[in-house]
């Protein structure tokens, strides 16, 4: 949305630190969508790649929490610090149905 509404200064100030920012974002984006369809379907590699983006997931969270204190914007910093206990619960509950799964 910021993007769309050119609320991103980066974009003038260090474009490509920005621009590598958001492909890692969109790339994330897209291992969870495809994580979480091959999870579903039980693909042999589905696990392992819904780990892996759930781990990118958490990073860009940590990230996008930084520069929001950063630039003093408090509440998107709340947001990013639900999100990350989200989805530590949501990776721990994964891996103990595994490991339930497995004894």
């Amino acid at each position: 949305m910021l993007l769309l509404t050119s609320q991103v200064p980066e974009l003038e100030t260090s474009p490509f630190s920005i621009a590598f920012h958001l492909v890692a974002e969109i790339f994330t984006a897209f291992l969870l969508i495809i994580g979480g369809i091959m999870v579903y379907r039980k693909h042999l590699l589905g696990e392992k790649i819904y780990l892996i983006s759930v781990g990118m997931l958490l990073y860009t969270v940590i990230n996008s929490s930084g520069y929001y204190a950063q630039s003093g914007d408090w509440g998107f910093v709340v947001m990013f610090a639900i999100l990350f206990i989200l989805t530590v619960m949501i990776i721990t509950r994964f891996l103990s149905i595994k490991k339930g799964a497995t004894n």
